[in-house]
């Protein structure tokens, strides 16, 4: 009798933290958080230098494997700000700003090379 009592208070634990998983996830998603103005700046940096991208490569400055290699840089560099703000509910601290920045301003200099 003990054993369905701990069985069923272990599916009421797991049904219970599914759902804390599942708020916090979506709370994590407000229009707010998501355009908060430090995300902002480094998501349009990071657009911007992606179409400098695609302009080199159309100019013929960068070669498609060269485009490529900067591409997942930029990608990657848009991960760590998701991932950061996923971490932080949904905006990134000035720290983290500052270390994104720092990253894109490395990738700015290679694109123009």
């Amino acid at each position: 009798m003990t054993i369905t009592r701990t069985r069923k208070l272990t599916l009421v634990a797991v049904a219970f933290a599914a759902l804390g998983l599942s708020a916090t996830s979506a709370s994590a998603e407000t229009w707010w958080q998501f355009h908060h103005p430090r995300r902002a700046e480094v998501n349009e940096r990071l657009a911007i230098q992606n179409f400098r991208i695609n302009r080199e490569v159309r100019e013929g400055d960068l070669s498609p494997w060269q485009a490529r290699r900067l591409h997942r840089e930029d990608f990657a560099i848009r991960g760590e700000e998701r991932a950061m703000a996923r971490y932080n509910g949904g905006t990134i601290t000035r720290g983290e700003q500052h270390f994104l920045n720092h990253q894109e301003n490395q990738l700015s200099r290679r694109i123009g090379w």
